[in-house]
This record gives C-alpha cells, sequence and structure tokens, in this order.
C-alpha cells in the first residue's frame, strides 16, 4: 500500500514537470511572448497573463486545454500536441489516483470508526428476547419484578423501564435484592419508591428477605432479571429461592430472563453442603436473611446460569412453582464472562470485574474470618489483609500453587461497616496467572492455612465461614495440620453426584 502511494506520487510529479515544459514551448511559439502565471487564481483553471511589452499577438489562456494560439495578423493555427497531450494525460490520471487516495482516507477512517465501535455482543439476555416477542408471557397480567441495576437490555435499557413502557402489561411492584435496586449499598435497605417511576420498592433485604403476602398483592406474574456471579454464597442466588416459593404460594407464574454464568458452564468445584443442614437452617430462618448464602446442597461454584439453577431448585427442592424460564441466545457452557461480548457492570459495589468473579468462589469464604478482601479499595477480593497480618512470613508458609501467583500488599479498606475501614492492612495478592491450571478452591484452603500457621491466636473464623465453604470440618482440619488436598478429596463424592443430578436441568 505505501509503496503503490509513493508510486503514484511520483507519477504526478513527472507530469507536473511534463505539464511545466509544454507550457514553455507554448510560450517560445507565440512570437517570444512571456507568459506568467497570475496569482490568487483556482488552482484548477489557471489564467495566463502576457507581458506589457506584448500586446500583438493573443496567448494561450488555458495551457491544459487544446485551444489553439492565434495571432492577430495572421490565421496560422499552431497546435501544441507536445502540450495539450502530456496535459491531458496529466489530468487524466489526476483523475483515477486522487479519487484512490480519498477513497483508501475513506477506507482507513471506515475502519477507526468500526475499531472505535462497541463490540458486538455474542449473547442475547432473556431479557432481550422477552422484548422481542412482545412480552407474551406478561400480556394482560400485573407484573412484580425483582431486578437490581444488572437487569438491562443489549442496548443498557433498563429492565424496569423496559417492562414499565411494554403495552399490554402493568408493571406495579418493584423488589430488590441485596445492594438496593441500583446495587449501590453494602447495609441492609428499608422499602422505599422508585424515582423514575414512582413505584414501590420491596425490599428483600432488610427487615426481611422473603417476599411477604402484602408485598404480593396484586400481582399476577413474577419476573427475575439478577446478573449472578456463579458462586454458591452468592446471596441473588437466596433470593431466587424466596421468589420460588412466593410465587408457589401466590399460585401465579415465576417468569426468570436468563443471563450467563460469568465462570462458564464447565467447570464444577467445591464442597457441597450437607442437605439435612441446609434444610435445618432453612426452617430455623424466621427472615429468610440468614440462610441467603445457602438456601440448596450445591457445589461451591456449580456452573449453572440463573435459569438452569432455577430449575434445578424449583424441582429438588419440591417447591414445583409455575416456572418459565426465558433462554439465552448464542451463550455456550465455555464461555467465560470475558468471552459473550457483554459489558461488565458490577453485580454489586465490591465486584468490580471478571477476575474478582473468578476469585470469588475459592477466596471468598475468607471474609467470614477476621480478614479484610479489601471492600472499598479499587481490588476488592484480589488483596486479602489485616493491620495485624505479616505478609512476607505469610508467603514462607504458602506452598507454589499452579497457574496463581502471591504477593505481599498494604490496602485501606474503605467500605462502611466492614473490618478495619480506614485501617492500614497489610496482606496478600492474589493473580491468576494461567485459568486452565488454577485450582482456585485449593488456593483458598492454602491461604487459610498459610495464615493460620503464621498467626495462630490472631487468626479466626465467625460463623459464616462453615456455611460460605460448605464443610463445617475443613477449619478445623486445617488447624490440625490436615492438607487442602485431602479435604478437598473429601468433596469429590459430593461433586459427582451433582454433576450428574443437574444434566435434567441444563438449557444449554
Amino acid at each position: 500500500m505505501i509503496t503503490n502511494s509513493t508510486r503514484m506520487t511520483q507519477i504526478l510529479a513527472d507530469l507536473r514537470g511534463l505539464k511545466d515544459i509544454a507550457v514553455k514551448r507554448c510560450a517560445v511559439q507565440s512570437n517570444g511572448s512571456t507568459m506568467i502565471r497570475t496569482k490568487n487564481r483556482s488552482c484548477l483553471h489557471h489564467r495566463w497573463a502576457q507581458k506589457k511589452d506584448d500586446k500583438k499577438n493573443k496567448t494561450c489562456l488555458n495551457p491544459y486545454d487544446v485551444t489553439p494560439c492565434f495571432s492577430k495578423f495572421t490565421r496560422t493555427f499552431t497546435f501544441f500536441s507536445a502540450s495539450s497531450a502530456s496535459n491531458k494525460l496529466f489530468w487524466v490520471l489526476s483523475a483515477i489516483i486522487r479519487p484512490i487516495r480519498v477513497i483508501r482516507v475513506l477506507f482507513a477512517l471506515s475502519l477507526c470508526c468500526i475499531a472505535l465501535q462497541p463490540a458486538r455482543a455474542d449473547v442475547i439476555p432473556g431479557i432481550d428476547i422477552l422484548a422481542g416477542r412482545n412480552f407474551d408471557l406478561l400480556q394482560g397480567k400485573q407484573v412484580g419484578l425483582i431486578t437490581n441495576h444488572t437487569g438491562r437490555s443489549l442496548n443498557g435499557s433498563s429492565s424496569i423501564d423496559l417492562l414499565a413502557q411494554a403495552p399490554g402489561i402493568q408493571l406495579i411492584a418493584l423488589f430488590s435484592p441485596e445492594h438496593g435496586i441500583r446495587g449501590d449499598s453494602d447495609v441492609k435497605l428499608s422499602s422505599s419508591t422508585d424515582n423514575r417511576t414512582g413505584l414501590p420498592v420491596h425490599s428483600l433485604y432488610g427487615r426481611t428477605c422473603r417476599p411477604t403476602e402484602e408485598m404480593m398483592t396484586g400481582i399476577q406474574a413474577l419476573v427475575f432479571d439478577i446478573q449472578d456471579i456463579g458462586a454458591r454464597f452468592y446471596t441473588y442466588i437466596g433470593t431466587l429461592h424466596h421468589a420460588l416459593l412466593a410465587a408457589r404460594q401466590q399460585g401465579i407464574p415465576l417468569v426468570v430472563l436468563d443471563r450467563p454464568n460469568p465462570l462458564g458452564g464447565v467447570v464444577v468445584e467445591g464442597a457441597v453442603p450437607d442437605a439435612a443442614e441446609v434444610a435445618h437452617r432453612i426452617a430455623a430462618d424466621t427472615t429468610g436473611c440468614r440462610s441467603l448464602t445457602v438456601t440448596h446442597p450445591i457445589p461451591t461454584r456449580h456452573g449453572l446460569t440463573i435459569g438452569e439453577l432455577a430449575r434445578l431448585i424449583n424441582a429438588e427442592a419440591g417447591i414445583n412453582a409455575d416456572l418459565q424460564v426465558v433462554t439465552m441466545e448464542g451463550w455456550q457452557r465455555e464461555q467465560l464472562w470475558q468471552d459473550t461480548g457483554l459489558a461488565w457492570v458490577n453485580p454489586s459495589p465490591n465486584m468490580k470485574d471478571p477476575i474478582a468473579a473468578l476469585l470469588y468462589p475459592g477466596f471468598g469464604p475468607l471474609e467470614a474470618t477476621n480478614l479484610s478482601v479489601a471492600r472499598g479499595t479499587d481490588k476488592p477480593f484480589h488483596y486479602y489483609g489485616a493491620p495485624w497480618l505479616d505478609p512476607t512470613a505469610v508467603l514462607k508458609n504458602l506452598p507454589e500453587l499452579p497457574g496463581l501467583s502471591f504477593s505481599a500488599v498494604s490496602f485501606i479498606p474503605a467500605a462502611p461497616g466492614h473490618p478495619y475501614q480506614g485501617k492500614q492492612c497489610h496482606g496478600v495478592k492474589v493473580v491468576i496467572t494461567d485459568l486452565q491450571i488454577a485450582n482456585l478452591p485449593l488456593a483458598g484452603l492454602h491461604l487459610v492455612q498459610a495464615i493460620q500457621r503464621t498467626h495462630p491466636k490472631q487468626y479466626r473464623a465467625a460463623g459464616g465461614f462453615y456455611g460460605m465453604l460448605g464443610d463445617n470440618l475443613a477449619w478445623k482440619l486445617l488447624r490440625e495440620g490436615i492438607t487442602p488436598e485431602r479435604i478437598m478429596a473429601r468433596w469429590q463424592g459430593g461433586i459427582e453426584q451433582f454433576k450428574k443430578l443437574r444434566e435434567t436441568y441444563l438449557l444449554y
């Protein structure tokens, strides 16, 4: 491309030289009259002036033309063949080459525009599919919507706005999960009113985490549209469980608008909580809030979409609600979030990137110890530490693990209501170097054990650790020096059973 452009430029320069030679010959053949270019004229129609001392002969007004030169006293026709041929050739080639240059520029600009455009999404979420079907499942109904800021279409429109403006349906109530309808809160919230629509917003993370009969008044169909992140103890799964129960109790359909699992749909890993213990926790939970992180016995990383989870929980928990899942288009099980073409929207204030989501199933349970997971920094769930922690000593007790690197880091957590807010913490930074060989649940156990060995008196676990990890004995076994590999081997039977079970409920 560069070589051709250089050659074209050289051709034009050579033609300009021929033109100048032809003009000089025209001047010589016009009885010695000298022609000069008049300044400030059009570059396409050059006019030529005759010197004042030569008024006898007329000159060629346009040496690019084939117009003959005449003498005032003679009708001798002088045709400047050399000049006219070269000029004509010059303009013909110019007419060809210059558009080529313009086309090249336009082509380059078009490539730039394409590069600057947002990447086309390869996956179409359930909300877009339902909208394309004119919201057929909801026509003629009064609708309640469980959602937050992650409920959005491909073009960024809120599911709230889409349902509120859809003809043939009436959106009458909104329900917000943990972190609120806008996804910007880390504390429990009271019910409120949505400023944009004027609709009531019933908090499902406040005094109660279950939709009450009062909240469900008048609702003929319940819709669930929230982006999950693929870890059992992320509370949106608990909210889904409560939604299934509420729909069954009210005798109305629950419509789940499916979305991708950011961790993909192939890998299944982590402990499966004991089913009897899960049932006991749910039965003892009067508000539905304490059991949000473990509402069904599934592995930590389950590899299911929110729609597939709804199908599994609805059947296996014996709820049997009228469940209707609006499936996605284009999603494949091996896809991680970055493969979907969808924009990342923080599903909660401190889940700030897809890498944090990948780390979360393995290291998330450490938040239920007296460590900070760097909430309120730019790298939550990438850093783990405390003011009393000695990272150098911890790293010495931490073995090399394939696909991961660990290094010392200092940070100041800023999120309100969390450990060590505003205090400098020293800790460990986790980086995934090769996801294909990294075992994140194993790495989480190794980090716990390394900190136990370094700070046996200071490092403590809260009650939530057992529920999040899904293994009540793991903390004690790690303290006793049992290797994380042996602890994880105890989980394998439950994982294999779950893999067989989930086959029935897969949609993709």
